[in-house]
């Protein structure tokens, strides 16, 4: 990282921060704090998360720890950080289809365009607009593209406090946001933290969760997550979390949906995080009818091509199994039987199995967890519609 050969006042410097908060408005970003590198207070429970194996096949989480308990070796002179959120929350209809068996149910972050690309260029815009007042500076900006420990550095930055669920949360804005970072080599003046967090006795994530993930209160056992299982686990799916997935097809966002400060949450004005090919409410049967081509061409630009179509169909061969019995859904697995893909093929083969049990009055769902969320979810859709 460049030196800054010009220091600045600390008069001038309180103003420079003044102003990088305006221009994070200016951009889109519904908060903005600034925080030092120091992460002492959040690294050992970090790697006690890993040395539980929580993080499952992310064999990328425990690289370069080093990295991310010393920010300054990955960026070396930073001495503070720049910490952004953008709202991607662009509906309140996901309750709604969890309700809705033969709809699929995708992450809402997901929905609309990748969030990568468009927070990079904010906050390289914002890297420019401080150059233009203070001259040439060191800095580096980054959205989930290094060992950075994003969500510790925006709780020291003010941002929110870390949730039960593990999720930042923020008074105002709830928690459907994206994080950023800029690190500079220029040292701003600090924000405070959230003296605790504002959970209090709350537990309804955690009781919510359908795979009971949450382990413990600030815990996640990500091998047990729906969003892990169905993007960031490239194999099979455990059978005892497979009914438990219901409809969703890419991510999870239940303990979001559940969390009474989510009420504040307000939509996003980005029209990139709106919905495309009708993402927000598109019918299962639909996308499995997709071949490679069209899941290429209709997710260019989107999270979801990442995991690639074989994981596609997967997920949505899970999520069939698991709708009500229809001879249409019966026929598209059967003709999808043998898939070229070994994985893929045994979620369509257990999800034939289970369409052909419906069919003969079997195998209906009398898991009690999953029937009392669907309760909670057709009450929440109908406040909501």
């Amino acid at each position: 990282m460049h030196k800054n050969p010009s220091p600045l006042t600390l008069s001038e410097l309180k103003d420079l921060s003044s102003q990088i908060k305006l221009w994070g408005n200016e951009l889109g970003f519904i908060k903005l704090g600034i925080t030092d590198t120091n992460l002492s207070e959040y690294t050992p429970d970090f790697k006690k998360w890993l040395a539980k194996n929580y993080h499952g096949d992310m064999l990328y989480m425990q690289n370069n720890i080093d990295k991310r308990e010393f920010p300054e070796l990955l960026v070396p002179n930073a001495m503070s950080v720049i910490v952004v959120a953008m709202n991607y929350l662009t509906d309140n209809t996901m309750a709604d289809i969890l309700t809705k068996k033969d709809k699929a149910a995708i992450s809402r972050y997901a929905v609309g365009r990748d969030y990568h690309k468009l927070m990079r260029k904010r906050l390289q815009s914002l890297a420019n607009k401080i150059e233009d007042r203070v001259g040439k500076f060191g800095y580096r900006a980054f959205v989930d593209s290094a060992p950075v420990l994003e969500k510790p550095l925006a709780e020291k930055a003010g941002l929110g406090w870390s949730a039960k669920n593990t999720l930042l949360i923020n008074k105002e804005e709830g928690s459907w946001f994206f994080l950023g970072t800029l690190f500079t080599d220029l040292p701003l003046p600090t924000d405070s933290k959230e003296k605790e967090s504002s959970c209090g006795k709350c537990k309804a994530c955690i009781n919510i969760c359908p795979t009971n993930a949450i382990v413990a209160e600030g815990q996640l056992d990500a091998r047990k997550c729906i969003s892990y299982l169905t993007i960031e686990n490239k194999g099979v799916i455990p059978l005892e979390f497979r009914e438990a997935i219901g409809n969703r097809i890419y991510g999870c966002d239940d303990c979001q949906l559940i969390c009474p400060w989510n009420r504040y949450a307000k939509l996003s004005t980005e029209d990139d995080f709106k919905s495309r090919n009708n993402f927000s409410n598109i019918g299962l049967l639909e996308l499995f009818s997709w071949s490679e081509q069209t899941f290429l061409k209709n997710t260019e630009g989107s999270a979801i091509r990442r995991i690639g179509y074989n994981s596609w169909i997967r997920n949505i061969a899970v999520a069939l199994g698991n709708a009500p019995y229809k001879k249409e859904v019966e026929d598209i697995l059967t003709e999808r039987k043998n898939f070229s893909d070994i994985v893929a093929r045994e979620h369509i083969l257990w999800a034939l199995d289970k369409q052909k049990l419906k069919k003969l009055g079997h195998g209906k769902d009398t898991d009690k967890k999953r029937a009392r969320n669907d309760r909670i979810w057709l009450k929440l859709s109908q406040k909501t519609s």
